[in-house]
């Protein structure tokens, strides 16, 4: 007896450690722009908001981000605007609404069409029965680049011979001449396509007037882009497409965690940026860049404080 109540004394008067709970982050492949994003974050989650150690973990991107998320698999995700869209919506991929929320809109994702000058394609209108990567299964890149073909009349089962690679199997299935054309949906700047147009010589095959407005009649969540001259080596001014990526969350997340982790990301995005050059365009501003998916209410209560 004596011993049990000198072990309860001791229980109570003994400071108690709370160990910190783990938790992931969907990000996407390590050639990505998504991947070290998620670990800036994560970084910066596990050091200053209370009771989480988060870290960032390989996933073929947005949708298998929101599955996880919805899930409770996940703490967070990255995923582009339209897949996340399209959860809140119970389209596309996602058979009945999911409940997500977002915390805030990351950075755009733009549309890069890839293929060597030597192929000798030079526009989308040319992709019919040539081999083409559509990217990894599960992917935004994959919804996006199916999405794009069917909206030119471009049957992605019948008209073309479809593969589905991640970024880095895509590059090196163009360099190897396996493929004719490969589609990465990233940031600009993006590692995978950097990397090939430094030992290769590659075209970004442009995304015409026309062609553009067809696709946003159906996914408004796009928008024109052009990237700049020289971001790719030896590559010119090219007009592409555009969409948002947001941090996606379980509607069912607490107002306080989602409180505290928008107030840290932003308080330290520094610290981000000096990871993620992208990372310059995570701004308050650009918060609420998706339209169509709410906020968290504990997100919204950090931007109503800020503003």
């Amino acid at each position: 007896m004596f011993k049990r109540n000198l072990m309860l004394v001791l229980f109570l008067i003994l400071p108690t450690v709370v160990n910190a709970e783990n938790y992931s982050i969907g990000t996407g492949g390590q050639s990505g722009i998504y991947y070290p994003f998620g670990g800036a974050l994560a970084k910066v989650w596990s050091e200053h908001v209370p009771d989480v150690n988060a870290t960032a973990e390989v996933t073929a991107t947005s949708v298998e981000n929101t599955i996880k998320v919805v899930r409770g698999d996940m703490i967070a995700g990255i995923a582009m605007g339209n897949v996340v869209l399209d959860a809140y919506n119970g389209e596309g991929k996602f058979p009945q609404k999911m409940p997500v929320k977002t915390l805030f809109a990351l950075y755009p994702n733009l549309i890069h069409a890839l293929t060597l000058e030597k192929s000798g394609i030079t526009e989308l209108a040319q992709l019919k029965g040539k081999r083409i990567s559509l990217g990894a299964p599960a992917s935004g890149t994959a919804v996006t680049s199916a999405a794009l073909l069917e909206s030119m009349g471009i049957d992605v089962k019948k008209d073309i011979d479809a593969v589905y690679l991640n970024y880095s199997e895509t590059t090196n299935a163009l360099a190897n001449g396996q493929i004719d054309v490969g589609f990465i949906v990233g940031g600009q700047g993006v590692g995978a396509v950097t990397q090939i147009a430094l030992t290769h010589k590659i075209k970004i095959l442009p995304i015409t007037e026309a062609e553009s407005t067809a696709f946003m009649a159906k996914f408004p969540a796009y928008s024109v882009y052009d990237i700049p001259a020289d971001v790719y080596n030896n590559v010119g001014e090219v007009s592409t497409l555009s969409v948002w990526n947001v941090l996606v969350v379980n509607e069912k997340m607490s107002d306080e965690m989602a409180y505290n982790l928008t107030k840290v990301a932003y308080e330290n995005m520094g610290d981000v940026r000096k990871v993620v050059k992208m990372a310059e365009m995570t701004t308050t501003t650009n918060a609420t860049r998706l339209q169509g998916v709410p906020l968290h209410a504990g997100a919204q209560k950090y931007l109503d404080s800020v503003k």
